[in-house]
This record gives structure tokens, C-alpha cells and sequence, in this order.
């Protein structure tokens, strides 16, 4: 099979790197608007060849590694894709993506996340391991044909990818607390840091804390911004939530109440039973 990827980024890229290993796979091709992106996934090796749009619609599998907004907009330009084609969208969200997909080509639609990533993006950023014993969500599969299903499955297995079916509404739900807020949460702590200290400060007394909690503020905000706008009823009350308990947190100190205090702190590292 010919695999032909949009967006070569972190995603992308590292999609294809792992992609080489696959016997069925005979030729994994690239496309990306950023001219600098298709030369450094040339260099980097991440796809064979750079092809036209018109040339990754022949492909057997279509990944669409773009921003979720992109995503939307490139599906329009998929239309005339023949039945057998596979496309593969690596969204962050899912329920609009889905809703938008032309009904032309829903059969051919398999709608993936990936529940992996790094707080690098670009070409340079991708790592062949990437997907390797991580989770990835299909979403209603029911809509998908059965030679698209299939293909999707077994590529993710092959490149070592754990499989959860799951309810689009759903999936974005969850994305929401485990993804998304973190990630709103992570930008708001750098803003607020570096309102407040100078980088002289921040790069002598920053520790482990707060280097783990601000990472992923150096994500792609292209990418997330999209994210944050179409997950944004679901993104809202997860910042209600969270908001509630840093109320909880605040007023504790405020009144001095240590124990309850502890006792709150206490509940919040039992995260470590399950993760």
C-alpha cells in the first residue's frame, strides 16, 4: 500500500519514520504546505518523496497530521477520493471533524487521536518511537467501512499502537480534563511566571515543578488554539472545575486550614494508583 501524509511535523513525521518498517507499506510520500518542512523531511528521511496534493490523493491511506481547523478544510478538497481510499484524520477532537466530514467520503473516513505527543512540533521533532506502545482512539467506527477499519487497525497494531473504540461526544468530553486543560493550564502558569520574574530568575530557581507543569506550554500554539476553538463547551467546564478546586485551595490558606489542607493534598496523590 502507498501511504501518503499531510503535515510533516512531529505527528506526521514521526508517522512516517515508522511507517519504513512495515512490510505492506511500499512507499510512504509526503505533503506540506511549509516549503522548509518538505526539505527537512527530505533530510530527516521521514517520507520518500514530496508530492503534490493532487498525487497524495491517489494514495491507498491518507494520514491528515494537521491542525484540527486544517483538517476540516482539507476533507472538502477529499471528496473525489475513490471509495477504497483510506483516510486517517489525527485530530485532537473529534465530534466536529466528524460532523463536517462530506458525506461523500464518510465511509471512507477512519477518525483517530493518538494520545501521544511532545511539546516539540516541526520536522526535526519527530521521533520514530513516537506511537509505539501508546493509546490511539477511533471514533465512530460504525460510519467507517469495513476496508477502512480494518486498514486503520492494522497499521496502528503494526506500529505497535494500543486500540480504544469510543463515542466522539465522549471522546472529546475526556479529551478535555486529560488533554486540554492541562495544556490551558500549562500556558496560563508560563504567562504568569514570566509576568512576574525576570529570565535570569526563571532559569536559576526554576526545578522540577515547575519545568514538568510548563512543558507542554512550549506546544505548537497553532495546533492547540484550533484545538481549544473546537473543544470549547467541553474546555470551559473543565476550567470551571479546576477553578473550583484552586478556590478550594485558596480559601484554605487563606483561613489557615492546614489539616483540611492536607487532607485535600492527600486525595490528589492517589493519581498514583492509576497512572
Amino acid at each position: 500500500m502507498k501511504v501518503g501524509i499531510v503535515g510533516l511535523g512531529l505527528m506526521g513525521g514521526s508517522l512516517g519514520l515508522a511507517l519504513r518498517h512495515i512490510k505492506f507499506v511500499s512507499k510512504v510520500v509526503g505533503f506540506d504546505h511549509n516549503i522548509t518542512h518538505c526539505e527537512e523531511a527530505l533530510k530527516f528521511g521521514l517520507v520518500e518523496e514530496i508530492v503534490s496534493f493532487e498525487e497524495i490523493k491517489q494514495c491507498d491511506i491518507i494520514f491528515l497530521a494537521i491542525p484540527v481547523e486544517a483538517i476540516i478544510k482539507v476533507l472538502q478538497d477529499l471528496k473525489d477520493v475513490p471509495k477504497n481510499t483510506t483516510i486517517v484524520d489525527l485530530g485532537g477532537t473529534k465530534a466536529l471533524i466528524i460532523e463536517k466530514t462530506p458525506k461523500e467520503i464518510r465511509e471512507n473516513l477512519v477518525a483517530a487521536h493518538p494520545m501521544t505527543g511532545t511539546e516539540k512540533f516541526g520536522p526535526s521533532a519527530a521521533i520514530e518511537e513516537l506511537y509505539h506502545d501508546k493509546v490511539v482512539v477511533l471514533c465512530d467506527m460504525e460510519h467507517s467501512g469495513a476496508v477502512h477499519k480494518d486498514r486503520a487497525v492494522q497499521l496502528f497494531s503494526h506500529i505497535g499502537m494500543k486500540i480504544v473504540f469510543m463515542n466522539p461526544v465522549n471522546h472529546d468530553k475526556h479529551a478535555a480534563f486529560i488533554s486540554h486543560l492541562p495544556h490551558a493550564i500549562s500556558y496560563a502558569l508560563a504567562n504568569s511566571v514570566m509576568s512576574q520574574e525576570d529570565p535570569k530568575s526563571i532559569l536559576i530557581l526554576a526545578a522540577g515543578g515547575f519545568k514538568d507543569m510548563s512543558r507542554v506550554a512550549k506546544s505548537s500554539p497553532l495546533m492547540w488554539a484550533d484545538i481549544f476553538k473546537q473543544n470549547r463547551d467541553n474546555l470551559l467546564k473543565s476550567l470551571e472545575v479546576f477553578e473550583q478546586e484552586l478556590d478550594r485551595c485558596k480559601k484554605m490558606v487563606q483561613e489557615e486550614n492546614w489539616t483540611e489542607l492536607e487532607g485535600w493534598m492527600g486525595k490528589a496523590t492517589t493519581l498514583h494508583k492509576i497512572l
